[in-house]
């Protein structure tokens, strides 16, 4: 029997082993897998957008403070109104909208993109301040909830937590595909781009847009993953031997998804499950120092 089969067997119950392992697949591990999936195509993708958006080969989906900003909504959430029921997912969604808006709003005021960055990293530093304010006054059992979030993790999610991954990645990725053309452009310099056509405000916009609807689900329901956003769009690049928006756009997703599998397996080797975050650098930093070294 194959693997695919015994897979499809497992989830129907016809297969020779007991009960309990259909429920494990259906409920643990296969959500688990789907949202390394989506998480990792929606950040890869993001961190594509971002790279050719800013001409920053470290440029990510956390750049304009959308995980900053998540966090601090959960961080209130379980830190500063644990009462009010708001949980942490709920509060993580709040506050990357809050920032989003924000940071949507300012893309389509300035023309200029380094103007733009610098508002990203400051925005992120000072809801990350003010999260650590919340942190400092907080009592040992909310501060646990809250690093258990903090440290990233692909468990836990269920089918209403899947849709949403795969609506925003879905939506992300329309509006990426809409403005593949534009951020072909952006690659040759915004007078460039302009002297071309290109409307440079509104195709920073759309790609932050999307950027920010994917980023701000992925941190909300599984933490603020960090480093598949900066490595796939360099493997995708290294790949497929091309520039091309479009094409590196679609590799980007797909080698986000496969970085944040691996190290979602890789978490689960040891005898003590590691969070997330912490396999992905192990995967992402010596993806990124090899294509740096070979270049």
């Amino acid at each position: 029997m194959t693997a695919g089969l015994l897979v499809l067997d497992l989830l129907s119950g016809d297969s020779g082993f007991g009960p309990a392992d259909g429920v494990l697949l259906r409920q643990i591990r296969l959500p688990r897998v789907l949202t390394a999936l989506l998480v990792g195509a929606a950040l890869g993708l993001g961190g594509t957008e971002m790279q050719a958006v800013f001409r920053n080969p470290l440029a990510d989906p956390h750049i304009m403070g959308i995980s900053s900003g998540a966090g601090l909504g959960a961080a209130v959430a379980v830190l500063a109104i644990p009462s009010a029921a708001l949980g942490i997912p709920a509060g993580a969604v709040l506050g990357a909208l809050l920032t989003s808006l924000v940071v949507i709003a300012a893309a389509g005021k300035t023309r200029s993109t380094a103007t733009l960055l610098l508002l990203g990293i400051m925005l992120g530093f000072i809801l990350s301040a003010v999260s650590a304010t919340l942190q400092y006054t907080a009592d040992e059992e909310s501060l646990k909830r809250f690093y258990s979030w903090a440290a990233g993790s692909f468990v836990g999610n269920g089918t209403q937590e899947l849709w949403v991954l795969a609506a925003s990645l879905g939506i992300g990725a329309l509006l990426a595909g809409l403005n593949a053309r534009g951020l072909d452009l952006l690659l040759f310099g915004d007078d460039f781009a302009q002297a071309a056509g290109g409307q440079i405000r509104r195709i920073r916009t759309v790609s932050i847009l999307g950027v920010c609807l994917m980023t701000g689900a992925a941190t909300a329901f599984c933490g603020p993953v960090g480093f598949v956003g900066i490595a796939a769009p360099h493997v995708a690049r290294w790949i497929g031997r091309s520039s091309s928006a479009r094409s590196v756009l679609s590799l980007g997703a797909l080698c986000g998804a496969a970085i944040a599998l691996l190290a979602d397996i890789l978490s689960f080797l040891g005898p003590v499950p590691l969070p997330v975050g912490s396999t992905m650098a192990l995967v992402g930093i010596p993806v990124i120092l090899y294509i740096l070294l070979k270049k």
